[in-house]
């Protein structure tokens, strides 16, 4: 458990970043890859890249996740390739922006090692630990872990068929003990974060039930970082193409904020930002930005 000597849940630290419980940071999505599921490449290009890291932060970004591989099928991209995207732009980044917190999306603990030394912050490893190594690359760096469930899939393989006898308690078993495992490698318990990792290993009904139960995952006492942003299950849910799954994405970031949730991996950042400050205001622990109704 995640906890203080009082009992209570613990800060997360992601660089100079304080996530306490009950805030809600954004994390933006920069995709250097030409075939993202999104965006179709819109990043990929260098430039493009850090113009948007500027806007997403003017928008309020409080990380960024830089990646250089997309997560579903796709062309074969070598560790070599997957750091000649990356290594350069991690650098540029933590100089263009130097207390931003940096998160690299990679399951290969040889990228996120030269990543973390170029300045990256947090190992955002979606595959569930596929490489052993990574927990201890990121102790070794003092940078965060994001510890996640997919099921049993290899990198970059779509689930088929897939089944559970309960999928919320195969999640939390599976990331609350690649939590401990990073833990007793060292990493700093306050920089590890828990990820249910939607429509990875899953599908539309496993991922509407995690929403639905998030609060279970929540009770560990691990910070939650859930990544919502676009998902097929919402495109499924609603039947709705990749373009029209914003208001599906804000539903489900504000039902997951509510059950407690911490990190919010997003592609449409303002929105997710006002979605998250408004579910703090209702909450209480962020005044309104203004308060003029009734008072003139």
């Amino acid at each position: 458990m995640t906890t203080t000597r009082a009992g209570e849940p613990m800060d997360l630290r992601v660089g100079s970043l304080v996530v306490r419980p009950g805030e809600y940071a954004v994390m933006a999505i920069i995709n250097r890859t030409p075939d993202s599921f999104y965006d179709a490449g819109a990043t990929y290009e260098f430039g493009a890249a850090l113009e948007r890291v500027d806007e997403v932060v003017d928008e309020g970004a409080d990380i960024v996740d830089i990646g250089g591989v997309k997560a579903g099928y796709g062309d074969d991209v070598g560790a070599a390739e997957e750091l000649r995207r990356t290594a350069d732009f991690v650098e540029a980044v933590r100089d263009r922006h130097p207390d931003l917190p940096i998160s690299v999306d990679t399951w290969r603990g040889e990228v996120a090692h030269v990543l973390c030394e170029l300045g990256a912050n947090l190992v955002n490893d979606t595959w569930a630990g596929h490489d052993l190594e990574i927990a201890a690359v990121a102790a070794e760096n003092d940078a965060g872990l994001v510890c996640s469930h997919t099921g049993g899939l290899a990198p970059r393989t779509d689930p088929h068929r897939v089944a559970y006898d309960d999928v919320v308690a195969d999640v939390v078993h599976t990331t609350t003990a690649l939590a401990e495992r990073a833990t007793e490698l060292g990493v700093d318990p306050q920089r590890i974060l828990v990820d249910p990792t939607h429509d990875f290993g899953k599908n539309t009904r496993h991922s509407l039930e995690l929403t639905r139960r998030l609060g279970e995952l929540v009770a560990t006492e691990w910070p939650v970082l859930v990544a919502l942003s676009n998902k097929d299950f919402v495109g499924e849910t609603l039947d709705v193409p990749r373009a029209d799954r914003l208001a599906g994405t804000l539903a489900a970031t504000v039902v997951s904020a509510m059950a407690g949730a911490r990190v919010f991996r997003a592609h449409d950042v303002r929105e997710t930002r006002q979605a998250l400050d408004m579910v703090a205001s209702i909450h209480g622990t962020r005044p309104p930005a203004v308060a003029r109704r009734a008072l003139a």
